[in-house]
């Protein structure tokens, strides 16, 4: 080994020894975790604001836009579990190394190096947030939403921005956009070469503010003009109802895991208890995911015993999450699930169908197995960075697999054309007819 190589690793380790006071911060700070999509749905943890981090010469870099950088830096060092085989230990202290000789005229000129030194990483859900994007980021799992509407993924394969659903109620959802519709242009600015973060802050704007999206539908090319609006989302709908063999059917339809997600789906479950239903359909379509508790939650109110999910992080198995005897009903179930049913839907569904609790109709859920943790940095920005891969209770790898349903069923294209969100769980609904139908199996 060359002398040059021993004293800079030699160098790293008194760096890593003088931030073992940060290291100890970030692993006793109580930490929350994302299953959703880029640019759309989180929770956070909140770091300690000032605190004091070594440099690379070993003075204090406290106060300086490098503070951040190495705050970073040292996030991904620790927990970031990698996806892509882009990461390397050598090359990543390299990269610190380099950065800290490095002058910062500001917070704007660091904040591009951080999100430089992130895309080496080649993983899109390992991200920076700005100031401002954390603290959208904070609003949107309180249950409330700016903008317009709709859950995006970056396709990695195509480096597309994919809509994986567009929630309910919102003014995309009312615009007619589409799971799996391509964004290739924003109020005309192409879309090529843009992450989530790029996107996501040219589609928010004031209430009342218009944008037009461009959408790619197959081989057809569409522009949808929208209004940006506020949007409370509640995450739970639900109904009674009764088929022609007076067999009660209960319909719950869960839109996305945000904060309110668990404790409406226990009072929605209750009160169809209280109706006396013989059985469940919840449906998941188009539900892109969100908080790793609201699903485990919820997966409780299902499922009285048996692994619900376990995570993977470098590290090797983790934190294996197991049914506590709290089911509100052990009554007959069938989930629906389609290709927009997403990360945390795919915790839930998974958990179901593994136990034997549920069958699972539809198509192959969207496919995303990675877990991000979220951490606030001591200037108020934040980041999103990978830890985990998450496992059915056999061991199944969700992520680009997705989970199969037991009973596929698909709408056909002329279905689909004049489809409203009005018509789920009805009549009109294809799937939800396989759904009850598979239901009524079980209940006789």
């Amino acid at each position: 080994m060359k002398l040059g190589n021993l004293n800079a690793q030699t160098e790293d380790k008194t760096d890593m020894a003088k931030s073992v006071k940060w290291r100890s911060f970030l692993r006793t700070t109580p930490l929350l975790l994302i299953l959703g999509l880029g640019g759309v749905t989180t929770a956070i943890t909140l770091g300690a604001p000032g605190f004091t981090l070594p440099s690379a010469s070993g003075g204090s870099i406290s106060d300086s836009p490098k503070e951040v950088i190495d705050q970073v830096w040292q996030i991904v060092y620790r927990d970031y579990l990698d996806s892509s085989g882009d990461y390397d230990e050598l090359s990543w202290r390299q990269l610190r190394r380099d950065l800290l000789k490095k002058s910062f005229a500001g917070s704007a000129e660091s904040y591009e190096a951080i999100r430089g030194m992130l895309a080496s990483l080649n993983d899109p859900y390992t991200r920076f947030l700005d100031p401002k994007q954390f603290k959208e980021m904070r609003i949107d799992t309180s249950g409330e939403l700016m903008g317009v509407g709709i859950q995006l993924s970056l396709d990695k394969a195509t480096k597309e921005l994919v809509v994986v659903s567009p929630i309910e109620g919102t003014p995309a959802s009312r615009a007619g956009v589409l799971s799996k519709d391509v964004i290739v242009s924003i109020d005309g600015k192409s879309t090529e070469g843009m992450n989530t973060e790029d996107a996501v802050k040219l589609i928010r704007g004031p209430e009342g503010s218009a944008v037009i999206l461009g959408l790619r539908r197959g081989d057809e090319l569409i522009d949808v003009p929208l209004t940006r609006a506020r949007i409370e989302i509640n995450a739970v709908s639900y109904k009674l109802n009764t088929t022609r063999d007076q067999h009660k059917v209960g319909y719950i339809r869960l839109k996305q895991f945000n904060a309110n997600a668990a404790k409406e789906m226990r009072e929605a479950a209750k009160a169809l208890e209280a109706q006396d239903v013989d059985g469940y359909v919840l449906d998941l379509r188009g539900n892109p995911g969100g908080l790793l508790e609201a699903s485990i939650d919820i997966a409780r109110q299902w499922l009285n015993e048996g692994i619900i999910v376990s995570t993977r992080t470098r590290e090797g198995i983790r934190d294996v999450r197991r049914a506590t005897g709290s089911a509100i009903t052990d009554k007959p179930l069938v989930v629906l699930i389609d290709q927009g049913s997403a990360s945390a839907s795919e915790i839930l569904s998974g958990s179901l169908q593994d136990n034997g609790r549920a069958q699972l109709v539809g198509q192959k859920t969207f496919g995303k197995g990675l877990v991000q943790a979220v951490r606030g940095l001591s200037d108020g920005s934040g980041l999103t960075v990978t830890i985990a891969k998450y496992l059915t209770p056999k061991g199944t790898d969700i992520h680009k697999n997705g989970i199969e349903p037991d009973i596929k069923s698909e709408m056909s294209e002329q279905q689909l054309k004049g489809f409203t969100i009005e018509k789920l769980g009805t009549s009109q609904d294809s799937q939800y007819i396989d759904a009850k139908n598979e239901l009524i199996k079980k209940i006789n």
